[in-house]
């Protein structure tokens, strides 16, 4: 199968120095409003955490990190290096001891071996990872909408400072973001693939927000799977639908397709983890250290997500490749034709 899709007459808008310059100034745009509209604090993140702590992100529950032994630790112990942030975050705002509304952002790098190399998927990762702590009565849909508008909105100011400091580009962002669940979707595209729909919801209305994702829909089938220990995407909601957390999805011109910039969602407490692991057979996580604080009640309830950074500056400035704005591992087939099509890999 083939690996990469070079558009028909694609051409960078942009040489290679002007692209570094455009990604620090997207980077350093984007996470002044984040910051600004979630009111969250800078913090230092890992790139390697103890194995068997649970700290560490299982992603769709099948995925195996990079580990190796520390000399230092002491014989059998191992670190691992994250694939992303999520449950090391809201250990950190306990330990730190955050009050609600306010919350962290930090600049996670992670390696994620097992990710297919495409025009979009690198086995780099970089993403802003942010967690706010929240109240327990704030466990709503509407407080999860009301987050997705402010990283949105945060969206839509990078991309008009963008165009104004690069004259280059034009505004193609949508003025506001639409929200489904993800049963919603399948009702309205009965006939076809979760991904298939994800393309036919983003074309129509261009920036969406997809809710529930990983629990089963109406036909027995998740759209798409998520571990069983950080998003809560099986509890019951007054909707009627299940599930907190979902994806930040935007039509991509220059791909044709729909692209994800970030998943999210308001995280499990302690019934909703015991719910989870049983559901999903993990009943062993219960041992380790960062899912025994969990039901014990210390950890503080949050809401929290990723957002990918290579991910946002191929999509403001209408990149292809993301090797067009991160430097990254490629197979040969795939350096090949991008130097024939004039597609510059960092």
């Amino acid at each position: 199968m083939k690996k990469v899709f070079i558009p028909e007459g694609y051409r960078s808008k942009l040489d290679v120095w002007q692209t570094e310059r455009a990604i620090k100034f997207i980077k350093d745009t984007f996470q002044q409003q984040l910051s600004a509209q979630l009111k969250l604090r800078r913090v230092t993140a890992p790139i390697v955490v103890e194995a068997g702590t649970g700290l560490n992100d299982n992603l769709s529950g099948v995925e195996s990190p990079v580990s190796f032994a520390v000399e230092a630790l002491g014989e059998g112990r191992k670190v691992e290096i994250v694939q992303s942030l999520a449950k090391w975050k809201r250990y950190t705002l306990w330990r730190h001891h955050i009050e609600p509304g306010k919350g962290i952002y930090t600049d996670m790098n992670a390696l994620r071996p097992c990710e297919e190399l495409d025009n979009i998927h690198s086995v780099y990762v970089d993403q802003w990872d942010w967690e706010k702590v929240m109240l327990e009565q704030e466990r709503t849909v509407g407080y999860l909408h009301n987050a997705v508008r402010c990283i949105y909105q945060a969206l839509k100011h990078t991309e008009y400072l963008l165009c104004e400091q690069y004259p280059v580009f034009e505004p193609f962002l949508s003025d506001n973001i639409h929200f489904l669940h993800a049963e919603e979707l399948r009702l309205e595209y009965p006939g076809l693939t979760p991904k298939e729909r994800e393309y036919e919801i983003c074309k129509k209305y261009g920036a969406v927000f997809v809710r529930g994702i990983g629990g089963p829909l109406g036909d027995g089938v998740p759209h798409d799977a998520r571990s069983s220990d950080y998003d809560d995407w099986s509890s019951p909601m007054p909707d009627g639908f299940d599930g907190l957390n979902g994806d930040i999805l935007i039509y991509n011109p220059v791909l044709d397709s729909a692209f994800e910039i970030s998943s999210m969602g308001i995280r499990v407490n302690p019934e909703a983890l015991e719910r989870q692991l049983m559901l999903c057979g993990n009943q062993e996580r219960r041992k380790l250290m960062f899912h025994s604080l969990l039901l014990e009640g210390k950890l503080p309830q949050t809401i929290g997500g990723g957002i990918g950074q290579s991910r946002l500056c191929m999509l403001l400035m209408g990149k292809c490749h993301i090797g067009e704005v991160q430097s990254g591992v490629w197979d040969d087939a795939t350096r090949k034709e991008c130097a024939e099509a004039g597609v510059y890999l960092l």
